[in-house]
């Protein structure tokens, strides 16, 4: 398949009909799909010219009604062509640009070795999700702790892999994989290490523990939600851009 190919496969499969998830409630309003629970998201929209105006601005209104934040997520294909502008108008705050990329796991697996004394586990217990969590948080300098009560009650959720790379019995580094079930792609997400071991392969090696899982579990390709300091590893490792994503922000007055 081309690339645009895979986009619209993404867009059937992942967007426009989201698969379920744990605690999300999927919602249709008119050419808007809508996630509730968590963080509130518009994973998709199938507007034009003519009625995004009035689209966006009854989102608005919803969202402050309930005075919650919602983020509206602008892949670069969407329409209006000008829907960033659009929503910038509205009052919503854009956020870091990432780059939707995906690998053909028909193409073989990506990533490789991982360093000496490096050691990736699939977690599925509390003691590794706390290691995982620890990690999150140093390696993005944020507090993950809300994530616990999240994935913990995931641990045998099959749709869910969790993994810690450990050096020398140390846990370094940490990412997710999601797969949707009855899709055809599986998410990687959350990849992320601590100062001091990056640039030596445990996220390259992150990615190939995740993409084996995938591949045995039935899933055709990988996608990732790239931030611009993890594309160019994804990119050697055979990954291909498909758009652009922005998330735009709304936050309650």
């Amino acid at each position: 398949m081309t690339a645009a190919e895979i986009l619209a496969l993404y867009d059937a499969q992942m967007r426009a009909d989201p698969p379920p998830e744990t605690g999300i409630r999927h919602e249709r309003v008119g050419a808007i799909v809508r996630a509730m629970g968590g963080e509130h998201t518009i994973i998709f929209s199938n507007l034009n010219a003519n009625d995004a105006d009035g689209a966006i601005a009854e989102q608005a209104a919803f969202f402050r009604s309930i005075d919650a934040e919602v983020e509206w997520k602008v892949y670069g294909h969407d329409l209006p062509a000008d829907l960033d502008r659009r929503l910038g108008a509205t009052g919503f705050e854009p956020q870091e640009r990432e780059t939707l990329m995906a690998f053909d796991l028909a193409d073989g697996l990506p990533g490789g070795p991982v360093p000496p004394g490096v050691e990736i586990r699939r977690i599925t217990d509390a003691a590794g999700l706390e290691d995982l969590i620890a990690v999150s948080s140093a390696a993005f300098e944020r507090d993950d702790r809300r994530k616990i009560d999240v994935f913990r009650h995931r641990l045998v959720d099959p749709t869910l892999g969790l993994y810690v790379a450990y050096a020398d019995g140390r846990p370094v580094s940490g990412a997710r994989l999601e797969l949707a079930p009855g899709r055809s792609f599986a998410g990687l997400w959350g990849g992320g290490t601590v100062l001091g071991y990056r640039s030596r392969g445990i996220y390259r090696g992150l990615v190939a523990a995740r993409a084996r899982e995938a591949l045995q579990r039935g899933y055709r390709y990988l996608t990732v939600d790239a931030r611009e300091t993890s594309r160019p590893i994804l990119e050697r490792l055979g990954f291909s851009a498909l758009t652009s994503i922005r998330g735009w922000k709304l936050k309650p007055k």
